[in-house]
């Protein structure tokens, strides 16, 4: 196995050269890293508001082959999933902030039409790392077929993204309840008067 810091496109080279939309050039990628002896490595998510949890996450799967290979979600797909206000962050600012983390060597961007485990059954990757809320064990045993194997890895954060939004919601609400609470009620007590008189 190389360096763990392994940069498939050479040193200095352009983060964004590392995001890759286009499947016919993703595939020509990774076969060519294949012909090089690399193990690849894929996971994939939605990289909403990257915080240590996932450069933890992102550092251990890096460190089950060579090529850090990662599927990111798009707006679409997420809405589709977690409701209308999510992601926080647009989808091509988290594909470029995931590239500039130094264990990914490749960012492609998954979409809602994408049919089932598209992007694991394109690249077959070595390695398959998710967590455990990721796949059921059926589907854990089905994904056998298209990857050299599974790694389950657990969460490696104390919060999720999804938590952490709500807390911020929660806090900014009690702070404007806080606020405005007093001013409404001087208001509507201002406007009662102008009734009664």
């Amino acid at each position: 196995m190389s360096s763990p810091y392994h940069d498939p496109f050479g040193p200095g080279s352009n983060v964004k050269n590392r995001i890759i939309r286009d499947h016919a050039k993703l595939s020509l990628v990774i076969e060519s890293l294949r012909t090089l002896g690399m193990k690849i490595v894929l996971t994939q998510g939605s990289y909403d508001l990257v915080h240590i949890g996932h450069a933890r996450y992102l550092e251990a799967a890096k460190s089950k082959g060579d090529i850090l290979v990662i599927g990111i979600d798009n707006d679409e797909k997420i809405r589709a999933r977690k409701g209308p206000e999510r992601p926080v962050v647009p989808e091509d600012e988290r594909m470029e902030m995931v590239s500039n983390l130094r264990h990914v060597d490749i960012v492609v961007p998954k979409t809602l039409k994408d049919p089932k485990w598209n992007l694991i059954k394109l690249i077959k990757p070595d390695v398959l790392v998710a967590t455990k809320e990721t796949y059921s064990k059926k589907e854990l045993t089905d994904l056998k077929k298209y990857c050299g194997e599974v790694v389950v890895l657990e969460r490696m954060a104390t919060t999720s993204t999804s938590a952490k939004i709500r807390h911020l919601q929660i806090t900014t609400a009690n702070k404007l309840e806080r606020i405005l609470t007093p001013k409404i009620l001087k208001v509507l007590q201002e406007t009662l008067k102008g009734i009664e008189g």
